[in-house]
């Protein structure tokens, strides 16, 4: 017989706890331990496949933050800050340095080969920062930069403007060439493997171009595209709109399909082995099958009015998938999720919109709009998928990974 261990330390602080939020007290453990025992639980704990997820430490980073955390080759874990900072912070929690910078900042780091850290800010700068705190140089555009620099194989970053162009930037900071669009562009751009750079326009396109920044197409939609494309085994596209859909194209730009979600948030897709699409779709976490139809849908562990799921989710090597959402809660789910609700949470002591990271040991690393990064102690790494978190591996460059 065995029984999962649901540890107080995965539940949320008493105090910061969310109104209406369940009491776990002693009657609740009672009522788990039992389902545990009916065998609900017991097949997860059986082959010590799941467990709980313990709070290694907590790094301050300020209030409101919305960008993800980035991690280099080192381990050393990158973030910027709504308060016009970027974070560099070792392994072990202790701050590794901090510079400020002209303004506050939602764009997630990109880390490039040689260490150099690439993010925008609305200063409306494009910057790039030795892994030494030094300032190598700033780009002006001309309005904010909210989306995520992509890094190619050669090193140019591509990033797209408030001001409605795209740029691709030298690693010297020049300009190699602009793309204008019909509207803001707050889509981080993703990289196949032949180079070509997708992102997705307030226009309502979507755009592929060459690396030398001539149109190869683009695709209508009925409504902005703000979320990061995934790339598919098979070079397919999957992206979000406002329209309320769930976009699939093939490489040349002809639809596979189209799933109406009646999303109006800009969760990223991911990917997990078997091409299931996961992302969070208002107030749920969704699996979506290759065929464009629902697999399954989970509610927010605690929905709250107006606050939604705009993150990208985790798949992990075990065939497990992890979630943050407005509700301010890191949630795992299975993969195939069976009867299954969830594995284990995390309270975050306030909504998340940051996508989590995961290293090559399985630690989790994540945030919500309260102060903390948080590390997450997990031993699962990340699923050996195309496109498996947001921006597609820890350095969050955007350039789909490459297959056996």
């Amino acid at each position: 017989m065995h029984v999962c261990v649901f540890r107080q330390d995965i539940l949320p602080n008493r105090k910061a706890r969310p109104k209406n939020f369940p009491r776990l007290g002693l009657s609740c453990g009672i009522v788990l331990a039992m389902t545990a025992l009916a065998g609900v639980y017991s097949a997860n704990c059986a082959d010590g496949k799941y467990y709980s997820a313990t709070n290694l430490w907590q790094a301050e980073v300020g209030h409101y933050n919305q960008s993800s955390p980035a991690m280099d080759s080192n381990g050393v874990i990158y973030v910027t800050s709504w308060l016009g900072k970027l974070h560099a912070i070792n392994s072990d929690g202790s701050t590794r340095w901090v510079i400020k910078f002209g303004g506050e900042s939602v764009s997630t780091p990109a880390i490039g080969a040689d260490g150099t850290i690439y993010f925008g800010s609305r200063d409306k700068y494009i910057r790039a920062v030795s892994s030494d705190a030094e300032e190598k140089w700033a780009f002006k555009t001309g309005a904010w930069v909210d989306a995520s620099p992509a890094i190619g194989v050669d090193g140019t970053i591509y990033c797209g403007s408030w001001d409605k162009n795209f740029y691709a930037l030298n690693p010297d900071g020049a300009k190699k060439w602009e793309f204008a669009t019909g509207g803001s562009v707050v889509s981080s751009a993703a990289i196949d493997q032949a180079g070509v750079i997708y992102f997705g326009s307030h226009d309502r396109k979507f755009y592929a171009l060459n690396p030398d920044g001539t149109k190869r197409w683009e695709f209508s939609t009925a409504g902005e595209v703000t979320s990061s494309p995934a790339i598919g085994s098979e070079g397919e596209l999957y992206f979000t709109s406002v329209d309320g859909k769930l976009h699939a194209l093939n490489p040349d730009g002809t639809s596979r399909w189209q799933l109406h979600t009646g999303s109006i948030t800009p969760s990223s897709p991911v990917l997990g082995p078997d091409g299931t699409i996961y992302l969070s779709v208002n107030q749920t976490h969704c699996a979506v099958g290759r065929d464009g139809r629902f697999k399954w849908k989970r509610a927010f562990w605690h929905a709250q009015t107006n606050y939604f799921g705009e993150a990208a989710a985790a798949v992990l090597a075990n065939e497990t998938v992890v979630f943050t959402g407005g509700d301010g809660f890191v949630m795992t789910v299975p993969t195939d999720n069976g009867e299954k609700e969830w594995l284990w949470n995390y309270w975050l002591d306030g909504p998340s919109y940051s996508s989590p990271l995961v290293s090559s040991d399985g630690t989790i690393y994540v945030m919500g709009i309260s102060r903390q990064l948080r590390a997450l102690k997990r031993s699962v790494p990340l699923s050996a998928t195309p496109w498996p978190m947001f921006r597609a591996n820890p350095q969050r460059t955007g350039r789909v990974n490459r297959m056996p």
